[in-house]
């Protein structure tokens, strides 16, 4: 299932405004743990629950012919996406982040969703990071068939 024994087939690298801040974020609110990282370039690679995320720290000023970066970058930085975390302590992890008063985008909440003939039933919540990635943080409430609960 990983791809050469140390990535899952598809891990996000997020650019980030502070390597320090982000980690602080991730790893104390939110219980990642960090695979490895490479102080000097401003990287980590983490993970929470099989899902890992790379990421690093972008200069101020990114160059143009750096071909990592293809626009100008500007808070937010994850406009236009929102990142499905499937985690096993939704509530301590939801418990955690209202305990510290972090922003919520979206209160945690049950929610069906049809999956081909079944419909599956989540809990959710939604937050932004410190650089303006969307988070959906969720653990599976139930499938079933026929129609939706909740």
């Amino acid at each position: 299932m990983a791809s050469i024994g140390i990535f899952p087939p598809l891990t996000p690298e997020l650019n980030v405004r502070c390597i320090k801040k982000s980690l602080s974020f991730y790893t104390e609110l939110l219980g990642f743990s960090i695979c490895f990282e490479r102080p000097e370039d401003s990287f980590a690679t983490i993970q929470l629950d099989g899902a890992v995320l790379m990421l690093e720290q972008v200069a101020e000023l990114a160059s143009e012919s750096d071909p990592w970066v293809t626009a100008e970058l500007e808070y937010p930085f994850g406009r236009g996406v929102n990142f499905q975390i499937i985690v096993t302590d939704l509530d301590g992890i939801y418990r955690h982040l209202i305990k510290h008063d972090y922003p919520i985008q979206l209160p945690l909440e049950q929610k069906s969703y049809r999956v081909g003939g079944n419909f599956v039933s989540v809990r959710q919540f939604m937050i932004m990071d410190p650089d303006g990635y969307l988070l959906r943080l969720s653990s599976l409430a139930n499938l079933s068939s026929g129609t939706p609960e909740g």
